[in-house]
């Protein structure tokens, strides 16, 4: 295909210098555009040479054969551009992938220098020497944070078993004088059955009784006394 070896400039004498991925790129997609203006163009003249086939038919067969003709050169022709676009897609797409496997490596290189290059300045031993360091000043700050919270002063001298069992002694004192205020809880008097007028009453009534068996207890003694004497 002429045009192809015109767009990307034919061949030159001496050595061509290498293009890069993205060059190549940019010169398919060119490519495909101009291959795709192409095929639009032979579509039209496809259609104009149906025109002329419907509009003459078997009427004026020279003419119409003609253009059958034309016809199907034309639509050889977009066969061979459908087939050469395909095969240009599939090369643009093969590069740009390759191009992407290109940057993704380099970028990783430029990665693994600069992770080496960080790395260069520690080792094992420097790495667990220095968490081995952690862990001890760890330690020690724990330790510190445990004396500091001790508490200091009375509470040093006294101990603990001794003021539990002060504690219970207290606790047992104070049930007991529970207990004992709870006997010496004073006995109610009885509620009265009766009203208290009828309780008065009953009370007069018995007193009077009494005085009257007194009387005639004396009376009586007074009788004995003067019969004995007669």
């Amino acid at each position: 295909m002429a045009f192809l070896g015109k767009l990307f400039g034919g061949k030159q004498s001496g050595k061509q210098a290498t293009p890069t991925p993205a060059e190549a790129i940019q010169k398919l997609r060119e490519v495909e555009e101009m291959l795709m203006k192409k095929q639009e163009y032979l579509e039209k003249k496809v259609q104009e040479e149906i025109d002329i086939i419907k509009k003459n038919g078997t009427r004026n067969k020279r003419v119409s054969l003609a253009a059958l003709k034309r016809k199907k050169r034309l639509e050889k022709q977009l066969e061979q551009i459908d087939g050469t676009t395909t095969t240009i897609e599939y090369q643009r797409e093969a590069l740009e992938n390759a191009n992407t496997n290109a940057e993704v490596l380099k970028i990783m290189g430029f990665a693994a220098k600069a992770l080496k290059q960080s790395h260069n300045n520690m080792d094992i031993d420097s790495v667990e020497d220095l968490m081995d360091e952690i862990k001890e000043q760890n330690q020690i700050a724990d330790e510190i944070q445990q004396v500091i919270s001790n508490p200091i002063g009375f509470d040093r001298d006294v101990d603990e078993d001794e003021l539990m069992k002060e504690l219970e002694e207290m606790d047992q004192e104070e049930l007991d004088n529970k207990l004992l205020n709870v006997e010496r809880v004073p006995v109610l008097p009885e509620v009265p059955n009766e009203e208290p007028e009828k309780t008065a009453a009953k009370g007069a009534v018995g007193g009077s009784s009494k005085k009257a068996a007194k009387e005639e207890d004396d009376d009586m003694r007074e009788l004995e006394a003067w019969a004995s004497s007669n």
